[in-house]
């Protein structure tokens, strides 16, 4: 029970207190000082002896924020290792190219982005000139997420580097003619140059966590050494807002990661004004890193701060900074000094009078430039101390100014995300601010110049030999293609001779296809099984002894299914990487080994399987990361198709996902009937992006494959049915004519759907006398990609017709698609089919109930197909309309 004055228990009172009146004292202590000396100096107190704590051993929790300054003090600060002068200059020469690169281009209104790299441009020059290491030293070199916004100045590091033309730059944002950059980071579109796409906010940070834990897996596996490999995530405050920004924080302290780092640049804006207007954003993330296990480096205020802090005897300015929001201190960077002396310094007596001790010009330095992400010495101090920490992962919080020496009209102002563009005399002022030797008639033409300092000028030399010692350009993407070997054919001619008697999901049929292909001596290691948390509904148990679920610790307890033959098995050289329930994080997992062939050199062989429901609905967005990064490997939708999942109901029914697909480019998306068409689609995948390519194909994509969990009896392969499976579409069973003169009809069904118009073309036959022929579509949208190639070639003046054309020609009778999806997947084709063409499928909602029922009640079990086939066949003719009621009324339709 509470006490009476209402003191809330807590979990020390369950404790045992071996000594009440020393605790008494302690207390008594804390109150005397609270009330002679005040609640901050009993404040300061108490976090000292919590320090001191920490640092003698004692196990107390640590505090979630401290104070509003620098974690690292200029006392403190190690010697700079380079040039201060030298790298000014370089800085100043990207920050101009940026800025004249995106108003160059405003002129054709392709837009850009100037203030973001304004703010941030030491973050990056300093990690450029002393940290980030290249890809032609010693192993992989460094990862880089950079800001997707900042990318201008990125360019412009590359222009000034030699890697980059004029002519470059002038095609900023404009791509179509094949010689221009792409807005942000595109591997996809500048393949040399970036390797991560980052613009879809959020999903950068997430990858990082994934991308610096998949390094450790590559190197507890024996695959490849990744320890000289840091990744470096360059972040927005305003990004952390998204869910995926956070969502792996825990993941990356529980793994120890400490080859991540997250450099967040608090400019304390985000893209329509403060990010925390009422808040502090920074004290927000660090309160939250800290939480997670995370090391947290502030760096807050520049130089120019030093003599205030010194000043501040009473410890009044540091609870004024703690006081101030975000929004009013971003309003004081665009107000007059009187202002700041008022707002700021007139609040508490002793304030006062430490802002007569001031000039005007000093407080002016302080508030308007002096941040520390501003500084090459703070930020290369915070670069240093985040390298040195082991055991977790380092959060750098920078703080700056949005729009930094773009000048007034910009500088911390609401709208500079939508800026873009500077005047002429804010060029003067800023070519002026940066002491750039840019005459003032080069400036009244009409395009404001680039300025390059010259090819063997010190700038460039200095810049040079920099990126030489730390193994050469950044950022850089490299692709050493080598060609993995086949797998053996054994593993697929399993499959190839069908189940039998014995009913089989196609989703088992997959799991033990790829079961076999990871005992492959060539290439089985570099199979990497990814699922989130539902291996034993997919039948993935079996893998766990033989494969092992990654853990960096290995297996520190006894599992409770230890007796059992496939038990929870994990390894630190684990293959499996069981994510639990995070279908974000396991993409992101995908995506890290999807493109280790190009980060690491390491061709690896993803599959990952999920509830179909939960993946391209759920995190489309990361599939078109994947597309964009040139990812390759194999997504697998199980549990596939609108009526399959029986009981789960409306959000577990997926019949829109191959909809979803066929949206993306770089998805092959394939919805195989049976064992053999999987196995199929599978090798040639193989072949066709790790092995060979034919002429003509990219090799830079990646399958979709839904598999359903209906077992089934499955078939042995036809003779010649590889190409039509790979193509799209075959004729699976040809229909016995009922009679010479029988009506006939066309029946494309994929997935499971090939078993209901099986049991349609039985029912045509017996009961109506009409010959249907059933062909399996094992991927719609293949067919149309390549039709509208075809379209593509008449324009050309080429003579092509489309696959489905030619494979469906001569078939007699109209034709009728039926699927477990929406029948926009199946009408996919419908143009370029020249018989008349119809579609069942199961649009709407899914819902709860047994596979016949749902059926049933889509319209899409055997019965209803017969009867679509019936008034197909009665719309022309072929057939009396009274047999469409009859057959409606025998079935009960």
């Amino acid at each position: 029970m509470p006490d009476p004055v209402g003191k809330l228990p807590s979990e020390l009172d369950q404790l045992p207190d071996r000594d009440a009146e020393e605790t008494a004292e302690w207390a008594a202590s804390l109150d005397a000082v609270t009330e002679h000396a005040g609640p901050h100096r009993a404040a300061y107190l108490m976090r000292r002896t919590l320090q001191h704590a920490g640092t003698a051993g004692v196990p107390v929790p640590a505090l979630l924020e401290t104070d509003y300054v620098n974690t690292i003090p200029t006392s403190a600060e190690p010697a700079f290792d380079g040039d201060l002068e030298m790298e000014s200059r370089i800085t100043a020469w990207n920050r101009w190219n940026a800025a004249a690169m995106v108003t160059r281009g405003a002129r054709y209104g392709v837009g850009g982005h100037i203030a973001t790299f304004a703010s941030a441009a030491w973050l990056y020059e300093t990690g450029f000139n002393h940290f980030f290491k290249g890809k032609e030293g010693d192993g992989s070199g460094d990862q880089l997420y950079i800001q997707g916004h900042a990318s201008p100045g990125i360019y412009a590091r590359a222009f000034l580097d030699g890697r980059l033309t004029e002519t470059d730059l002038d095609h900023f944002r404009q791509e179509s003619g094949g010689q221009g950059l792409p807005s942000y980071p595109h591997p996809r579109r500048l393949p040399w140059l970036w390797e991560f796409p980052t613009v879809s906010m959020g999903l950068g940070p997430l990858s990082a966590i994934y991308q610096a834990r998949f390094n450790r897996y590559l190197t507890n596996r024996s695959i490849k050494d990744t320890s000289n490999s840091h990744v470096w995530a360059f972040l927005g405050d305003g990004e952390m807002d998204e869910p995926e920004s956070t969502a792996a924080l825990a993941l990356a302290s529980r793994e120890q990661l400490d080859n991540l780092t997250f450099v967040i640049n608090c400019n304390l804006q985000r893209l329509d004004g403060p990010v925390r207007a009422n808040f502090k954003i920074v004290q927000e993330l660090e309160a939250q890193f800290r939480g997670a296990g995370w090391n947290v480096v502030k760096s807050l205020w520049g130089s120019a701060w030093d003599e205030l802090f010194a000043l501040d005897t009473k410890g009044a300015l540091v609870r004024r900074l703690r006081q101030v929001p975000d929004a009013q201190f971003q309003t004081y960077a665009t107000r007059d000094v009187a202002y700041i002396r008022e707002h700021f310094f007139g609040v508490d007596p002793a304030l006062i009078e430490l802002a007569k001790l001031l000039s005007d010009a000093k407080i002016a330095e302080c508030f308007y430039t002096s941040r520390g992400g501003h500084e090459a010495r703070k930020v290369y101090a915070a670069y240093r101390a985040a390298l040195a920490h082991k055991g977790a992962p380092t959060v750098i919080l920078a703080q700056t100014v949005k729009g930094y020496t773009l000048g007034a009209g910009f500088e911390s102002r609401n709208a500079n995300h939508q800026m873009k563009k500077l005047s002429g005399e804010q060029f003067r002022t800023m070519r002026d601010l940066l002491d750039l030797p840019i005459p003032d008639a080069k400036l009244d033409e009409s395009l404001v110049p680039y300025g390059h300092p010259g090819a063997d000028s010190p700038e460039v030399r200095y810049l040079q030999e920099r990126r030489a010692e730390l193994g050469g350009p950044a950022p850089a993407r490299r692709v050493h293609a080598v060609a993995l070997p086949e797998p053996s054919e054994k593993a697929f001619q399993a499959v190839y001779k069908g189940s039998g008697k014995q009913s089989v999901a196609t989703t088992m049929a997959f799991v033990r296809l790829m079961k076999d292909l990871m005992r492959d001596k060539e290439t089985g290691k570099r199979w990497v099984p990814i699922v989130p948390d539902e291996a034993r509904t997919f039948g993935m148990e079996a893998l766990f002894p033989s494969a092992g679920i990654y853990s960096p610790l290995g297996q520190t307890y006894d599992p409770v299914d230890r007796d059992q033959i496939m038990y929870y098995k994990e390894a630190k050289d684990g293959q499996i990487l069981n994510e639990g329930i995070t279908e974000a994080g396991s993409m992101a997992d995908f995506i890290a080994a999807a493109t280790s062939y190009a980060t690491h050199g390491e061709t690896m062989i993803p599959f990952y399987i999920f509830y179909s429901m939960f993946g391209w609905q759920r995190t489309g967005d990361q599939m078109w990361q994947l597309a964009d990064q040139l990812g390759k490997g194999f997504i697998v939708g199980a549990t596939a198709g609108r009526t399959t999942l029986t009981g789960e109901g409306l959000q577990h029914a997926d019949g829109h996902s191959h909809l979803i697909a066929s949206t993306n480019p770089a998805s092959l998306n394939y919805d195989p009937a049976f064992a053999y068409e999987v196995a199929v689609i599978v090798k040639d995948g193989l072949r066709r992006m790790y092995g060979q390519a034919a002429p003509g194909e990219d090799s830079d994509v990646f399958y979709y494959l839904t598999v359903y969990n209906e077992p089934m009896p499955q078939p042995a392969m036809p003779e010649g049915v590889e190409e039509g499976i790979i193509k799209g579409l075959y004729r699976f069973k040809e229909g016995a004519p009922a009679a010479a003169d029988a009506p006939r009809t066309q029946l494309l069904a994929s997935g499971t759907a090939i078993h209901w118009a099986l049991a349609a073309q039985e029912l045509l036959a017996a009961d109506w006398g009409v010959t249907a022929d059933v062909w399996s579509a094992t991927s719609w949208s293949e067919l149309r990609r390549d039709a509208l190639e075809a379209d593509a070639a008449l324009l050309r003046g080429e003579q092509r017709v489309p696959y489905v054309t030619r494979a469906l020609s001569g078939a007699p009778g109209p034709v009728l698609a039926v699927s477990d999806w929406m029948r926009q997947v199946p009408d996919q084709i419908s143009q370029w089919v020249e018989q008349d063409y119809t579609s069942l499928g199961t649009d709407g909602f899914g819902l709860s109930d047994t596979r016949d029922a749902a059926r049933r009640h889509f319209g899409v079990d055997a019965q209803s197909i017969v009867l679509a086939a019936l008034a197909q066949l009665a719309r022309r003719g072929e057939v009396k309309p009274e047999l469409v009621a009859e057959a409606r009324e025998r079935y009960g339709l």
